[in-house]
């Protein structure tokens, strides 16, 4: 299956805004926190999770959806947003905490919701996929070919929501798809010692109308041909599907993680194979593009994600009484 050369263009430029939009968050992050680390400081408080090194996960798959299509994610979430095509302006101004945020600077990086895009996400582990499976059911009940997409880590599926939700699906056969984001790290614990199974998509065969897929060393182009056979299956009201892709993040589980877990040579030998500059070479190699070309893709990816944090910075904080404002109970 050869890919569309827009779309793989489409997934370098998308790479290269979410890379570049956590960089930018490392920097306005780290504002105010040092010499010690105080996590309520600084213009970005709280905790912040990065997936820089994981992005061929999000455009993969994004590649294939639309406005209709669900994407729930979980606290990992910039580069989903971006690939789904959550407003970036409005998504920095909340991790801001301002006012032109998408919630209004109520929820912070953790919970971005984008009707507009069909985009949320959440701080629970595993929350996501029955979310998922609703917004997969609604498409069933209204007769729409939408898919509903919840991305998770590999130790988000080990929860019982993940099994009690694919049990479900698979028995009214959803357009779910699950993507298992394995960077084999579940905070500090590895996979191994937490998941009795070398692969989840092998935990399809446990259920009817079910397929899994594997992607190896977070192949952005793998990601995107098995993305495609799971959407179109999906879209043709066959069920759901696992995709579990080998991916991994250059950062720790959270800013100011000390990553005492991990060996020192680990992030480096991962850097050598970043997905980036792999997909960049692919592109150049192929003729599909040229330095020119994927200079201007870059530079306009950057200028993007500059006006966000600009826009963010200059938005304002939200009135005190605001505090008091769309509340339900």
């Amino acid at each position: 299956m050869s890919i569309p050369k827009e779309k793989l263009l489409w997934m370098y430029e998308t790479m290269v805004k979410s890379r570049y939009y956590e960089e930018m968050l490392v920097e306005a992050y780290a504002e105010g926190k040092k010499p010690v680390f105080n996590i309520g400081a600084g213009p970005v408080p709280g905790e912040m999770h990065l997936s820089n090194g994981q992005e061929p996960a999000a455009v993969g798959i994004c590649a294939h959806l639309t406005k209709d299509d669900t994407v729930a994610s979980p606290h990992r979430p910039h580069h989903h947003a971006i690939a789904k095509g959550v407003n970036l302006n409005r998504m920095t101004a909340e991790i801001f905490g301002k006012e032109t945020g998408l919630g209004k600077g109520k929820g912070g990086h953790m919970h971005l919701f984008d009707p507009e895009v069909k985009f949320s996400c959440g701080g629970i582990v595993a929350a996501g996929i029955p979310q998922a499976a609703g917004a997969a059911l609604a498409a069933k009940q209204k007769g729409e070919d939408w898919v509903a997409v919840a991305f998770i880590g590999e130790g988000a599926a080990n929860a019982g929501a993940f099994h009690e939700t694919l049990n479900m699906a698979a028995l009214w056969k959803l357009p779910l798809i699950v993507v298992v984001e394995n960077n084999s790290w579940g905070i500090s614990v590895p996979k191994t010692a937490s998941t009795a199974i070398a692969s989840n998509d092998k935990r399809a065969a446990g259920y009817d109308n079910t397929m899994g897929y594997h992607v190896k060393d977070n192949d952005p182009l793998e990601m995107y041909r098995v993305s495609q056979q799971a959407v179109e299956r999906a879209r043709r009201g066959e069920g759901p599907s696992i995709i579990e892709i080998e991916t991994y993040r250059f950062l720790g589980h959270f800013q100011g993680d000390p990553e005492l877990y991990r060996e020192k040579e680990e992030v480096p030998s991962l850097r050598e194979r970043d997905p980036i500059d792999r997909l960049r070479i692919n592109i150049l190699s192929e003729g599909i593009a040229s330095e020119n070309d994927i200079n201007l893709l870059e530079n306009k990816a950057k200028s993007e994600v500059d006006s966000a944090f600009q826009f963010a910075r200059e938005s304002e904080y939200p009135r005190p009484e605001a505090a008091l404002e769309d509340l339900f109970c």
